[in-house]
């Protein structure tokens, strides 16, 4: 086989990826390192793409009963999201402490973290599950519901926290495998969940079978017994004793207050970038639903498709995530960053897939969820604006994943701080509303959102700081 030219030997080869500076060897063997890469990638990219279609087809389900049904739904997202900032922050600080733990061969140190955070999530829960039953009525309404959403929005919201008890297991303990390498477990974990959702959804929406019809809570119903099946399928992966991953009841009475230390260390800065992430959304979903239940209707379909390139970047940064973690732990900060710009190259030719999809099937997909004129028109319109954020949305997220598998979670907490607290709600405000565009200036903030991300999150990927980071 004739050698490759110099010009793809440089943008593929790992020993063009790192600086002379930084290698701390000569075993950079180009199969065996993309070979890693993909055994951990690829059952994460499917997990996180497949449970995005699925999500995919849930709003399509949904929509079949109105466009006021699923704005109902979408104004309950942000407000979830916000009650789960702090499970979400604490599975970062899982995912990173144990991959760095697997590195170290310390499958104690690895298992006893687990123990001790899982009860904590738990029990942190089930008191947000009792506020958010009493602030219900006023959170959805300040979240922008109106007269003909706010009875549906209310008992599917209800519904979806008690559910959320459930899917807080499941988070801590997929994050925990992940950290291992053992994305197939999550994977098998939350497609059967989702698989679960999607059957309760066909016959309690809209009644088939024997079933009542039950519509929006019929879809909530269905959710929650996905969590249910999510968690009893986790649970059961740590039970099995040869495994790295072996969770004992009796340690999860024991608390190691060092360990407890650098998790609040990782985890606090999480949960900074996950509240400024949660109030940009909320603000930004608000400013939306203001412009009527058809424009955030519009917004939501478009919102339910621009998930397909989250999850693609979200399955790569999980791969990239946990081998910087293990390399790390090795000792290896050399093979860390050129498993990061692996999972980038991949990324990228996605990236022209999804373009190319969003550029010229966006009328298709939006009339998968509406038949009015209207709704497609502005919807193919806003996957134009979408087809241009894909590459730089994908590439963020797996640069923020590298920075999250090293610990580096206080300033991606800056990030989100700038760009999603600050950035996206203040251009969306001054383009929906002084200038008139109304929701083609909320997907413009969006844009220039993800553009702001991408540059601030490679600036800090480029240096080394982050890898320099002591878990």
């Amino acid at each position: 086989m004739p050698p490759l030219p110099q010009p793809i030997r440089k943008l593929l080869l790992p020993e063009y990826m790192v600086k002379p500076s930084q290698k701390l060897g000569d075993d950079y063997p180009a199969g065996e390192m993309y070979r890693n890469f993909i055994r951990i990638a690829w059952p994460a990219l499917m997990e996180s793409v497949l449970i995005g279609l699925i999500s995919f087809v849930d709003s399509v389900m949904v929509s079949s009963v109105g466009e006021t049904a699923v704005a109902a739904v979408g104004l309950t997202n942000q407000p979830r999201l916000l009650f789960y900032a702090i499970f979400l922050s604490l599975s970062i600080a899982v995912n990173a402490m144990v991959s760095r733990r697997y590195g170290e061969k310390n499958q104690e140190g690895a298992n006893r973290c687990l123990a001790m955070v899982l009860p904590l999530a738990f029990g942190l829960c089930v008191i947000f599950t009792v506020i958010a039953f009493a602030v219900s009525r006023p959170l959805l309404l300040f979240a922008g519901a109106q007269e003909d959403t706010i009875e549906l929005a209310i008992p599917y919201f209800r519904i979806c926290m008690v559910g959320m008890n459930f899917t807080v297991i499941s988070l801590i303990i997929n994050a925990a495998q992940r950290g291992c390498g053992n994305t197939r477990i999550s994977m098998t974990t939350n497609l059967s969940a989702n698989a679960v959702n999607l059957v309760f959804n066909a016959v309690l929406i809209n009644g088939l079978l024997f079933f009542p019809k039950l519509g929006v809570i019929g879809a909530a119903i269905a959710t929650m017994l996905g969590n249910i099946a999510s968690a009893v399928i986790s649970i059961r992966s740590v039970c099995i004793k040869d495994r790295f991953l072996y969770l004992r009841m009796s340690e999860m009475t024991k608390w190691d207050f060092d360990q407890l230390k650098t998790v609040f260390s990782i985890g606090s800065g999480s949960l900074v970038e996950q509240v400024f992430m949660r109030i940009g959304f909320f603000s930004y979903a608000k400013l939306v639903a203001e412009l009527g239940t058809m424009e955030f209707a519009t917004h939501q379909i478009v919102m339910s498709i621009i998930t397909l390139s989250f999850t693609v970047g979200d399955g790569l940064g999980t791969a990239s995530s946990a081998l910087v973690g293990q390399n790390l732990g090795r000792k290896r900060p050399d093979m860390s960053i050129i498993y990061g710009r692996i999972g980038q190259r991949f990324g990228a030719c996605i990236s022209v897939l999804l373009v190319l999809i969003f550029t010229f099937g966006g009328g298709l997909l939006v009339r998968l969820f509406s038949d009015d004129p209207e709704v497609i028109r502005v919807g193919r319109h806003l996957l134009y604006i979408v087809a241009v954020t894909a590459p730089f949305q994908v590439a963020q997220v797996i640069c923020r994943g590298c920075l999250n598998g090293a610990g580096d979670t206080r300033y991606t907490a800056l990030v989100s701080f700038v760009s999603i607290a600050l950035v996206r709600p203040i251009l969306t405000f001054i383009l929906c509303y002084p200038m008139g565009l109304g929701v083609y200036g909320a997907w413009i903030s969006l844009l220039i959102d993800q553009l702001t991300r991408f540059g601030f999150t490679m600036f800090r990927y480029r240096g080394d700081q982050w890898y320099k980071k002591k878990v």
